[in-house]
């Protein structure tokens, strides 16, 4: 016999020895009944996984861990609830071909007001820019009420804060953003002569309008601090009055 199949038969003998044992351990009388419903408490209460060693402490000093694991997992085992291990944890959680079951989904329609879509355009084609900015391009104010639901949907995000006095925080676009619009990059919205042939710009526009091509600049400018990450970016924003634009 080769040393190859040696190898093999010994770790097949020990495999069914494991097995065997485990079998075994299984079939114990005594309080196990008691020790698995300990247990199965203990699991099903705990509000994360939960580890063996951590398991061992709360159970009495006689009772196989091992094996009762091995046996609650047999014993949930194609039912609505599971016993599994995660990164050496373990845990009950519903069984995965159920979860399409399981999820509500439920859309509700949100209507953007014309200060949110005038914000939102602002910083897709200006973008870095600050809340003093994007007032200063709409000619009124910007109330904080429609950055942050801008920010809610996932459309912007904080970029860093402007090298100026007040280190006001900078706006720009995330790939939501694009996702949402179907966009592959930031470039692909609609340039001058796209919107004017639509009828979304003004044909009587003086001869030097000009329109900022869109640019999205994912690392920070050379006017752009990075936001401390123990800092609350909010504080930075800015200091003008919350009022209300419709938003």
């Amino acid at each position: 016999m080769s040393k190859t199949s040696d190898r093999i038969n010994k770790a097949a003998a020990g495999i069914q020895a494991d097995v065997v044992s485990l079998t075994e351990r299984l079939k114990t009388d005594g309080d196990i009944d008691a020790d698995l419903r300990h247990l199965e408490a203990l699991l099903f209460a705990a509000v994360e996984p939960i580890d063996v060693q951590t398991l061992r402490e709360r159970m009495p000093d006689e009772a196989d861990v091992g094996a009762l694991l091995a046996r609650l997992v047999r014993d949930y085992e194609g039912r609505g609830i599971n016993l599994v291990r995660v990164a050496d944890r373990w845990r009950f959680q519903t069984a995965p071909d159920l979860a399409p079951n399981l999820v509500d989904v439920k859309e509700a329609r949100r209507k953007l007001s014309n200060a949110a879509l005038e914000t939102l355009a602002i910083v897709a084609y200006h973008q870095p820019v600050t809340r003093a900015e994007i007032e200063d391009v709409r000619g009124v104010a910007v109330s904080k009420g429609t950055l942050d639901v801008l920010m809610e949907l996932g459309w912007l995000r904080l970029r860093g804060r402007r090298r100026t006095p007040g280190r006001p925080v900078t706006y720009g676009t995330t790939t939501g953003f694009l996702a949402h619009f179907n966009l592959e990059t930031i470039t692909d919205l609609p340039g001058r002569d796209d919107l004017k042939a639509a009828g979304l710009l003004d044909p009587r526009l003086p001869k030097d309008f000009e329109m900022p091509e869109p640019m999205m600049a994912d690392d920070l400018t050379g006017d752009e601090d990075p936001l401390d990450d123990e800092t609350d970016p909010e504080f930075f924003e800015d200091f003008l009055d919350e009022d209300d634009d419709g938003a």
